[in-house]
């Protein structure tokens, strides 16, 4: 894992245009592989694609109803900010309602998944306290 450097890094703004011009992420799917869900992601600021450390961010979108992120865990702990649409975050066997406007905080190693519930996207902002996205490593369960 990288660590944040203590060299000063100027502000970053990122237009509309340069966000949606992005191709979406997803994972990667082999014909024998578990599911690790059905949802895709723009990364919106990471050290390897932008001028940045400390904080790795983007946008992530599950489609209505069969939408969802498998249940997983990572050594960083996550902050989830939903901005449109509705659905359940399962935290370590716990399961919570979540809406626009709802802000969650996943502790470091926590199991956690998301799934859409209603009819139209989910979309949520999420952030990670880490200098790449890349950093992350996804262990399903």
């Amino acid at each position: 894992m990288s660590s944040s450097t203590s060299t000063r890094v100027g502000p970053v703004v990122l237009s509309e245009e340069e966000i949606t011009s992005r191709a979406p992420e997803k994972f990667s799917v082999s014909a024998n592989g578990p599911s690790r869900g059905d949802l895709s992601w723009n990364t919106l600021f990471s050290s390897s694609t932008t001028p940045t450390n400390s904080l790795s961010a983007g946008v992530a979108i599950c489609p209505p109803r069969t939408g969802h992120l498998c249940a997983h865990r990572h050594e960083q702990a996550e902050v989830y900010y939903v901005v449109e649409g509705q659905g359940i975050v399962t935290i370590d066997g716990k399961e919570s309602e979540v809406r626009k406007g709802t802000a969650v905080f996943i502790p470091s190693n926590a199991e956690h998944g998301i799934k859409n519930t209603g009819d139209d996207d989910l979309r949520w902002f999420y952030a990670f306290a880490t200098d790449a996205f890349e950093d992350v490593v996804y262990r399903f369960s």
